[in-house]
């Protein structure tokens, strides 16, 4: 079923209101990675990155073009483990955790 705005934007609320929520969320991502469930961990992670830093100041963290993270955390992006661990690591200073 596909997600309707609605949802998507009550999750995005949420993620700007509840820091305990958005941090939650950054290791369930990393947890999902770890048990070999990588689209869900992608989807995951842009939720987390259009609520809080966007995919512009993303990629200047990362340095690596805005087309390039988006495409790294599509459905059919496949990014590599330094790429993910740049991703991890800004969000993590975005989240302050």
């Amino acid at each position: 079923m596909a997600l309707t705005r609605d949802f998507k934007q009550t999750v995005n609320a949420r993620l700007q209101a509840d820091p305990a929520f958005a941090q939650a969320l950054l290791q369930e991502a990393a947890t999902l990675f770890l048990n070999g469930e990588p689209d869900t961990a992608k989807a995951i992670l842009r939720d987390l990155v259009n609520a809080t830093i966007g995919f512009a100041q993303l990629a200047a963290q990362v340095e690596k073009p805005p087309k390039s993270v988006h495409r790294m955390l599509s459905k059919s992006g496949n990014p590599t483990m330094s790429n993910l661990a740049a991703i991890f690591q800004a969000l993590k200073g975005a989240l302050k955790v």
